[in-house]
């Protein structure tokens, strides 16, 4: 078994048991691969949106140009994520998951914002943006010089205690992580090279049974990265202001979402129900696509350029 084999990190026996993923695998998805919308379609939809307030609801395909692969795109790689009561039920599942974190993390903290992240800043000078809203938890939005910019799903720059709610930095824990585990610091390039990144940084990493993890420095509760697991609830008062930046709406734009997961399809089909119009831009089906104004295809990078080039000076 290699660091590449992606259900590896289940197969650790607990009292002659054998863990198996809760979760079917994720993987690529299907239909639409490769097409691009014609020009025409591109300016009919710069023509929905012009001068009118809208919403922008980012996936994973808006980083996948930094390097962080997505969830369900052609070349997605097939994975089952870490739910979050296997997280916070399992010590095992908790020391396969801080592995996995501490070989990814390098490449995920890396990562720079790519031309589709610059070029929507820049239409948000163009163009009445009322905000971002993104799925996606590498804070490149706001390093493109986007605003208001929702984290959705949190952001893997923090860590939160589940006791005390303290949060802490994920870069300062990378040394402890490393500290409390010489063998990985040790072959930490190597299992860095090897291993395959998902876009939360969660590297699928082989032996993990023994990884050491601490505890919140401040009360000793469960530390757990401050992004929203697979099987939990965005957080109430981040969706609240998602839904305030859609009341102030006309347009949702959705950018590089398969819109997989209901906490990204919620904005879409409400924007459909009250009559707003609702544009997706992105490389395969989604399951917004039946409440669609308008569907695009290609990519972002191209699609966002062309915008930019129409509506600027």
């Amino acid at each position: 078994m290699t660091g590449r084999d992606v259900g590896g990190w289940f197969r650790t026996a607990v009292d002659g048991a054998v863990v198996l993923p809760n979760t079917a695998a994720w993987g690529p998805g299907t239909g639409d691969f490769g097409r691009q919308s014609h020009r025409d379609d591109l300016d009919a939809a710069a023509d929905l949106f012009r001068g009118r307030p809208t919403m922008v609801l980012t996936g994973a395909g808006m980083s996948t140009g930094s390097g962080l692969p997505d969830y369900r795109g052609r070349d997605a790689v097939p994975r089952s994520p870490m739910m979050f009561q296997e997280f916070v039920g399992s010590d095992l599942s908790r020391r396969r998951y801080w592995a996995r974190s501490t070989v990814g993390w390098r490449s995920f903290d890396a990562a720079c914002p790519n031309e589709a992240h610059h070029l929507l800043a820049r239409l948000g000078e163009l163009t009445p943006l009322t905000g971002i809203i993104t799925q996606n938890v590498d804070g490149l939005h706001q390093e493109a010089g986007s605003h208001p910019v929702v984290d959705l799903h949190g952001n893997l720059d923090r860590v939160v205690c589940l006791e005390c709610d303290h949060i802490f930095d994920r870069r300062d824990l990378q040394e402890q992580f490393l500290h409390l585990n010489p063998g990985v610091a040790a072959h930490l390039d190597q299992l860095a090279a090897d291993a395959s990144t998902a876009p939360d940084g969660d590297a699928e990493v082989d032996r993990t049974q023994d990884f050491v993890y601490p505890e919140c420095p401040i009360c000793g509760g469960m530390l757990k990265p401050d992004v929203v697991f697979f099987g939990e609830n965005a957080h109430r008062d981040v969706v609240a202001r998602a839904n305030r930046l859609l009341d102030v709406s006309d347009v949702l734009l959705v950018l590089g979402s398969s819109l997989t997961v209901m906490s990204g399809l919620r904005f879409a089909r409400r924007a459909a129900r009250e009559g707003k119009d609702v544009i997706i831009a992105n490389d395969g089906a989604t399951r917004g696509d039946d409440v669609a104004t308008l569907r695009l295809h290609g990519r972002l990078q191209d699609i966002l350029g062309h915008w930019v080039h129409l509506l600027g000076p």
